[in-house]
């Protein structure tokens, strides 16, 4: 199977045919994540020049995905799309529904205790996450990789550093002391020892003094998808933070409605997480709204894009510049107003962190803002 035809063939618990791998196993809980598994693989087994050593067919050889099944649909179809990918470059998938009824979960864990204990090297897709800081608890790996290549990557160099619970920005003060235990015990397990070594793999402008970090130059995507037609106009890449309970819903339909008079915006690239509701009020206001099936660096590779790009401050307003500059399209951030947060969220650390989202970009790759 070719990468540029993924497989949405939804993944069994343990494959037909395919021998699971305990060399390295890699925790992954969204599409993203797993694009960026890949990617680290692909790094790993390439030259200096980023020739891959491997046939493109087996850069996962000896490696085993576990995913930990988010409960949305499109997340889920987005990660079975991306499991047909992975198994065609040569891992293994395991699929467990973690997020079920109380008795699924509690049938997953033997199982996952079982994959991570028999790692030799343990990749994870994101440390922030309570069901992966526990499972990182029971780990006896030789070494962890960090993949997470979100925003969450600025705040986990920080936490690190300072030596602070794993506990993301707009969830601290709802966080409960046993929360708290299970995120102060992965911040002690991806603190680096002389005999446990642990190492960061990101597209994120980071610095660290504590990991080890190893570049993401998203060479495997550009490798095997594009380049893709540009079309002219401009598109909007949606956000969850409605959904995360950062930002109103109110004032981000006014601000989609503004964005779409002043730019002529014709689709809206829904994140993975937004409520059909929600959806359906962007729609009313013009826009084709298109649930992608695959994470969006990938979408942006295959095509047809816009020229233009428009994104509120998130991942892709580092991932994506590198993957259509080379076409002549452009990417644009859309800054949020302070009126827009919450009242719980109105304070210097939501605020500051995304607009730390923002200025990283502007740094890093050029990008000019525009307001709503």
């Amino acid at each position: 199977m070719s990468p540029q035809t993924p497989s949405t063939r939804p993944p069994s618990p343990l494959p037909t045919g395919e021998t699971p791998h305990r060399d390295v196993v890699a925790l992954v809980e969204s599409p993203a994540q797993l694009l960026n598994v890949i990617e680290w693989a692909h790094a790993r087994c390439s030259t200096g020049d980023g020739e891959p050593q491997l046939s493109p067919h087996r850069i996962g050889a000896g490696a085993t995905v576990v995913v930990l099944a988010p409960a949305q649909a499109a997340g889920r179809e987005q990660l079975r799309a991306m499991a047909g990918l992975a198994r065609s470059v040569g891992f293994a998938v395991v699929w467990y529904d973690l997020r079920g009824s109380a008795a699924g979960r509690l049938s997953c864990w033997p199982g996952l205790l079982g994959w991570v204990r028999a790692a030799r090297t343990l990749v994870v897709g994101d440390p922030f996450s309570g069901p992966i800081q526990l499972l990182l608890g029971a780990s006896t790996a030789r070494e962890v990789v960090v993949v997470d290549d979100g925003s969450a990557t600025f705040e986990l160099v920080e936490l690190l550093a300072r030596g602070d619970d794993l506990i993301r920005w707009h969830r601290g003060g709802r966080a409960g002391a046993v929360r708290r235990r299970v995120a102060r015990t992965a911040t002690r397990r991806l603190t680096p020892r002389r005999k446990r070594p642990v190492s960061l793999f990101t597209a994120m402008p980071v610095h660290s003094p504590v990991l080890p970090v190893l570049p993401n130059r998203l060479a495997w995507t550009r490798r095997s998808f594009g380049p893709p037609t540009v079309l002219p106009g401009a598109d909007l890449i949606g956000t969850s933070l409605v959904e995360s309970g950062v930002i109103g819903l109110s004032p981000y339909l006014r601000a989609v409605g503004g964005l779409t008079r002043s730019h002529g915006l014709g689709r809206y690239l829904a994140h993975r997480r937004e409520s059909e509701e929600k959806l359906r009020r962007i729609a009313d206001l013009g826009l084709e709204v298109v649930r992608p099936e695959l994470p969006l660096e990938i979408v942006a590779r295959t095509g047809p894009i816009r020229r233009t790009m428009i994104s509120f401050p998130s991942t892709v307003v580092h991932t994506l510049p590198p993957l259509i500059a080379e076409v002549g399209a452009r990417v644009l951030v859309c800054e949020i107003d302070r009126d827009w947060f919450v009242p719980a969220q109105v304070d210097g650390s939501s605020a500051g962190f995304l607009s730390g989202v923002s200025d990283a970009a502007r740094r890093a790759h050029g990008l000019a803002t525009v307001g709503a």
